[in-house]
């Protein structure tokens, strides 16, 4: 499976961490085609959609044609670079910067996970860590975590999922 990074250069640091640790986990049952859309040096004043801009295009091509890909893209909180994720047909990013203080319930009072839920019940193909937030060592394991949780495939999640695909269809942006 291919993996796109990307980030500014307040995820510069951690995403070269990123992408080393999920390289060193590619295996013959489970293979990382791990691929940098930059930021390629560290820039303090660079501009996250530029860059993250490379990851969604990459991403929406690769869902246009039916391949199974992700993104994994940082940036200091991880907001803007979720919202420019979004923009781009067939991404469905979501965004992540730690674990919460307390148990996450629903109205039943049923304990929840909510990254495990971007993957099972949203299929998100992409991402968004918030590098000022997370340690090295959270930051690998909500990756390695994610990575691993498969789509549920269920009947109301996959419907839910192309209507989500469906309302993208206006947003598709080109960049050179």
């Amino acid at each position: 499976m291919k993996i796109y990074f990307a980030a500014d250069h307040a995820g510069f640091d951690l995403k070269a961490k990123l992408m080393a640790f999920v390289s060193d986990r590619s295996t013959a049952a489970t293979p990382f085609d791990v691929r940098d859309c930059g930021a390629f040096a560290y820039d303090p004043a660079d501009d996250y959609p530029d860059i993250i801009a490379r990851a969604g295009a990459a991403l929406a091509a690769d869902a246009a044609q039916g391949i199974e890909s992700r993104a994994i893209v940082l940036g200091a909180s991880g907001q803007g670079e979720a919202m420019v994720m979004n923009r781009f047909k067939g991404v469905r990013c979501a965004l992540y910067y730690g674990e919460p203080d307390r148990a996450q319930t629903d109205a039943s009072g049923k304990e929840l996970d909510m990254l495990s839920s971007t993957r099972a019940h949203n299929d998100a193909n992409a991402l968004s860590l918030g590098a000022r937030f997370l340690s090295e060592d959270a930051a690998k394991s909500a990756v390695e975590r994610w990575l691993g949780i498969p789509f549920s495939g269920g009947e109301r999640h996959l419907r839910r999922v192309r209507k989500i695909d469906r309302l993208a269809g206006w947003s598709r942006i080109g960049f050179a």
